[in-house]
């Protein structure tokens, strides 16, 4: 998958990347009270508790995409807002996806859920150097449109979740650098007043270090179930 990343801070360059292999990192918060609350959210509508954590999902590079809309198949998805991590010529980078997920079918499978879904991802990415050293401080969170109306629907700092280095460690044996060609999506934050559908998604990386943000939004439409 070829994708193109404004690399903002200092002088903006485009950066073009060729991503090979996507990972999702599942049930990655960094104490076991943000994992549970993770869980307890899922099993309200019938998700399974994983066998262990954090689990790795791969799930196929064409899913991955910077559009402003995506279609799914009937009205029972969601997305959640996540960190994405990448590596060019051994440099990492920072940029946002969403790990949009079917929850009928997550019911009878994660790993298929997951790989139903377009995986949005922003247009706009950091280099990694530059905010490594306050990671912790950083924010994300997510808007939904309700009746209309823009609604916060999830919001917390990436201290909750547990830091790309160490996911990235698991996923690799060790090394805590991506190998070129991969791509990361690193844990969300729970929902605020529960896991839900929606026509419009934002979602959002704050800086208040930098006092910057990497942003993007999509529009969901779904295409009608036919038995």
């Amino acid at each position: 998958m070829e994708l193109n990343f404004v690399v903002e801070g200092g002088a903006a360059q485009v950066l073009k990347v060729h991503l090979t292999e996507l990972v999702v990192a599942g049930w990655a918060g960094r104490d076991r009270a943000a994992i549970e609350h993770h869980i307890e959210e899922l099993a309200v509508i019938g998700v399974p508790r994983p066998s262990t954590v954090p689990l790795y999902y791969r799930v196929a590079e064409n899913l991955m995409t910077q559009a402003s809309r995506i279609q799914v198949l009937g009205a029972e998805s969601s997305g959640e807002v996540e960190t994405f991590v990448f590596s060019v010529g051994g440099e990492m980078y920072v940029s946002l996806a969403s790990d949009h997920t079917d929850r009928k079918l997550e019911t009878l499978g994660v790993a298929l859920s997951k790989q139903i879904c377009a995986k949005p991802l922003a247009r706009s990415a950091w280099r990694f150097a530059e905010v490594a050293g306050h990671w912790d401080e950083m924010i994300i969170r997510s808007y939904i449109e309700e009746n209309g109306v823009r609604v916060l629907y999830q919001e917390g700092p990436l201290a909750s979740l547990r830091p790309p280095l160490e996911l990235i460690a698991g996923f690799t044996g060790g090394t805590a650098l991506l190998p070129d060609g991969t791509g990361m999506i690193c844990g969300t934050v729970g929902a605020i007043g529960g896991i839900r559908p929606a026509p419009v998604f934002a979602m959002e990386l704050f800086d208040p270090v930098l006092g910057r943000s990497l942003a993007h939004s999509y529009w969901i439409e779904p295409l009608p179930e036919i038995a």
